[in-house]
């Protein structure tokens, strides 16, 4: 099956005292590799958030508008710089027709995808020209092991997401606007991911948990301010 990405990597991390989450670590990568590589099956990708000079070739990145407008105005960018793309390069061919949505602040969402993937490409292999509502005929949204949604984890419909981006921005609403607002229109399955693979960073002390830290053990003392427990 074939997707395009679009990982978020532009909050304020106001909750850590303002240290990217992008750039935190965990088993010597930051969140924002581990999240590329997690991602490595799409056939393009981009970054929305503060380009941090060294992503890899191939990888796109830009910036919602205005910078920190929240996740939904941040999808809404990354559909813009993926189409902006498909335009330059027509040789690529057709867009993919779903896009992996994935806010990089979850170290171990690389499960997560495995399972979402497996579960849309049953669903296409069954039904592949799926109509009715109700059987996820948009794709399919993360659902953690002890029930919470996570919209931020899903594979969805290229042309789906387009058309809720497009409406919420001639209706002004993009700005700080719900991802959950936003996906409202889509048929979405929602679909159990292995335990954990969900878990995000938004404290120190979800990091703690989750064995990331604000510096690369590897690099010695002085890499990196001293992490906050």
């Amino acid at each position: 099956m074939e997707f395009d990405a679009i990982i978020l990597a532009g909050g304020r991390s106001s909750r850590l005292g303002g240290v990217p989450k992008s750039r935190l670590i965990v088993d010597g990568a930051t969140l924002l590799e581990r999240s590329l590589r997690a991602a490595g099956a799409a056939g393009r990708t981009v970054v929305v958030g503060p380009d941090p000079g060294d992503l890899p070739d191939g990888i796109l990145s830009c910036r919602e508008d205005p910078p920190f407008a929240g996740p939904a105005a941040a999808i809404a960018a990354g559909l813009d710089a993926l189409a902006v793309d498909h335009a330059n390069r027509p040789e690529a061919g057709e867009p993919a027709p779903f896009i992996l949505v994935l806010a990089c602040d979850m170290p171990r969402s690389a499960a997560a995808i495995r399972t979402l993937v497996d579960a849309l490409t049953n669903s296409l292999a069954k039904s592949p020209t799926v109509t009715q509502h109700g059987d996820g005929r948009d794709g399919v949204m993360a659902v953690s092991a002890d029930g919470r949604k996570q919209p931020l984890l899903g594979l969805y419909s290229t042309a789906g997401l387009q058309r809720c981006a497009a409406d919420a921005a001639c209706a002004g609403s993009l700005e700080n606007a719900s991802v959950f607002a936003l996906l409202a229109r889509l048929d979405v399955r929602e679909v159990r991911v292995p335990s954990g693979s969900t878990d995000d960073v938004d404290t120190w002390d979800d990091a703690s948990a989750l064995g990331v830290s604000d510096r690369n053990p590897d690099l010695g003392p002085g890499s990196g301010p001293e992490f906050r427990s």
